[in-house]
This record gives C-alpha cells, sequence and structure tokens, in this order.
C-alpha cells in the first residue's frame, strides 16, 4: 500500500487519466473529488464488496449500502 499524505486542494494522479484531489478536511472525515475518463467506475469499499466480503476488524461494520 502506497501512503500519502495531502493538504486540502492538494491532488494525486493516477494512470495520467484518474486525478483525486482533497477538497476538506473536518475531523476526522476528508471530503475528496475525482475526476476521471466517463467509462471509470468509482465506488466506496463497502459498496463494491458485499457486506460478508468486508475485512472482519470492524472498519466497515455498520456501513450502509446506498
Amino acid at each position: 500500500m502506497l501512503v500519502l499524505t495531502r493538504k486540502t486542494s492538494e491532488a494525486i494522479v493516477i494512470s495520467d487519466n484518474i486525478t483525486i484531489t482533497v477538497l476538506e478536511v473536518k475531523g476526522n472525515r476528508v471530503k475528496l473529488g475525482f475526476t476521471a475518463p466517463g467509462d471509470t467506475t468509482i465506488n466506496r469499499l463497502e459498496v463494491y464488496r458485499k457486506p460478508d466480503q468486508c475485512p472482519s476488524d470492524g472498519l466497515y461494520a455498520g456501513a450502509a449500502l446506498v
């Protein structure tokens, strides 16, 4: 796993065509903005995986599927 530190308004680029920008940091929550080609699917982990496939460490326990 690559770990990066970014401040508000700073970004990272993945594969030359996906940009992730830190929009806001409030307490323990981070708001991210994604710029990607229209055919790129972006999901939260708890939506991407079925609830029974999430890590058992409780990190995603109780996450609402939207």
